[in-house]
């Protein structure tokens, strides 16, 4: 009896060459296992598994995983804040760990001695996939084609086309090029094409999937209110609804409205840079909305000290490092500061902004009477001089110090 193999499977040209590929250089069976974190029009295919099974496979594994990618990886890393050089919310770092998990657990459900990804050596996937495999069963054994160049000759689409044939599988995939995508329930990206030229623009018209561009969004303001409860969205427009439900909508709302659109060159975990378009609507919206209720309930040294540790968390999933110490201890940090995240904030959308529109919270900080330029029954104007004093007291005492060595500087 073969040993077998578990195959991260999307349906693809890549992966799908790959199941003749295993059983020919390693004479594997082979399990596909193809994870649903919200890639929507990819699973829809009727043919998957006739696919996976024609191409060689003797299983495919259609394992739905969106509340729980919505539950306990999105909402970690909005409520800390999470986004990698300014711009980018983590759509695909969020998925790697989750899938890697879940490939692990039909591996140990098989019996299987090892796991393959289609991942290239350039990228941060092989990183995120393998770091994630490692920390939950260091004993699997790891197939990572694309860097077996001794045996893995295939560099193009052409190869991959020509190879199934020579293998009796005829896919329904054109030989033309196109962008380099990856979709799941938080966002899509794109690469490839004209993007792999910075100072190229994007072409919009043929790359965008979730939204328009700002300039074909309506002439019209969309209003949306967002509940939140202990950190998490309740409810959207009055209406309550699952994570995944909210995020689902608000990508439809803000795709019409042209939120969520960058452009962005970022580091990779490998060295290089690399250029790529995010589509993030709902993701956009959803942590302005959290981050305008923190500003309302967390006060200044907690708020200060949770930024920091959700840009350290950023750069922690960004390169693949979910099941570690550290990560579980940042997010444990951020769940007890979400206590008071709770409350109702309404926003507008129009043509690729987010407006805000009032915000409330049982734990609100904000005290008008103090923010007043009137004087209430808290606050005593004459109470700040005193603090003034004390607060820029190192500064005097340094002033001083410099004067006094000036003075002994000139007597000399």
């Amino acid at each position: 009896m073969s040993e077998k193999v578990v195959l991260a499977y999307s349906g693809g040209l890549d992966t799908t060459a790959l199941i003749p590929w295993l059983k020919e250089n390693f004479g594997y069976e082979i399990i596909c296992c193809c994870i649903n974190c919200g890639q929507e029009e990819e699973l829809t295919d009727d043919n998957l598994n006739e696919r996976a099974l024609s191409s060689g496979a003797s299983k495919l594994y259609i394992i739905d995983v969106i509340d729980e990618f919505a539950d306990d990886y999105i909402m970690p890393c909005v409520e800390a804040g999470a986004v990698y050089e300014h711009k980018y919310l983590l759509g695909t770092s969020m998925a790697r760990p989750l899938i890697a998990k879940k490939l692990v657990e039909v591996a140990h459900k098989e019996g299987a001695v090892a796991i393959c990804h289609g991942a290239t050596g350039k990228g941060n996937d092989q990183i995120r996939f393998e770091l994630g495999i490692k920390a939950l069963d260091p004993t699997i054994k790891i197939i990572a084609p694309w860097r077996m160049t001794d045996v893995w000759k295939m560099q193009s689409r052409e190869d991959e086309i020509r190879y199934c044939k020579d293998h009796g599988i005829d896919l329904p995939f054109s030989m033309g090029k196109g962008y380099s995508r990856d979709r799941n329930l938080w966002h899509i990206s794109h690469e490839g094409l004209e993007l792999e030229d910075p100072s190229q623009a994007p072409n919009y018209d043929k790359l965008l999937v979730l939204s328009v561009t700002p300039e074909k969004a309506p002439d019209k303001e969309t209003d949306i209110t967002l509940e939140f409860r202990d950190g998490k969205p309740v409810a959207l427009n009055g209406k309550a609804m699952k994570i995944s439900e909210i995020i689902q909508e608000l990508n439809r709302l803000g795709g019409a409205n042209g939120i969520g659109i960058i452009d962005i060159v970022e580091n990779r975990v490998v060295g290089m840079k690399s250029r790529g378009v995010y589509e993030t609507p709902g993701g956009t919206i959803l942590m302005e909305a959290h981050d305008q209720l923190e500003e309302l309930v967390l006060d200044r040294e907690t708020m200060e000290t949770k930024k920091k540790l959700g840009s350290q968390l950023a750069q922690i999933v960004y390169e693949g490092k979910w099941f570690t110490p550290l990560r579980e201890a940042i997010q444990a940090f951020v769940e007890s500061t979400q206590k008071v995240v709770t409350g109702t904030v309404k926003l507008k959308l129009y043509k690729g902004n987010i407006i805000r529109n009032g915000t409330t919270s049982p734990y609100s900080l904000y005290s008008s009477s103090l923010a007043s330029f009137t004087t209430g029954d808290m606050y005593d104007h004459s109470d700040a001089s005193g603090f003034i004093n004390l607060f820029g007291l190192p500064l005097k005492v340094r002033a001083l110090m410099m004067k006094d060595v000036e003075t002994m500087k000139n007597t000399r």
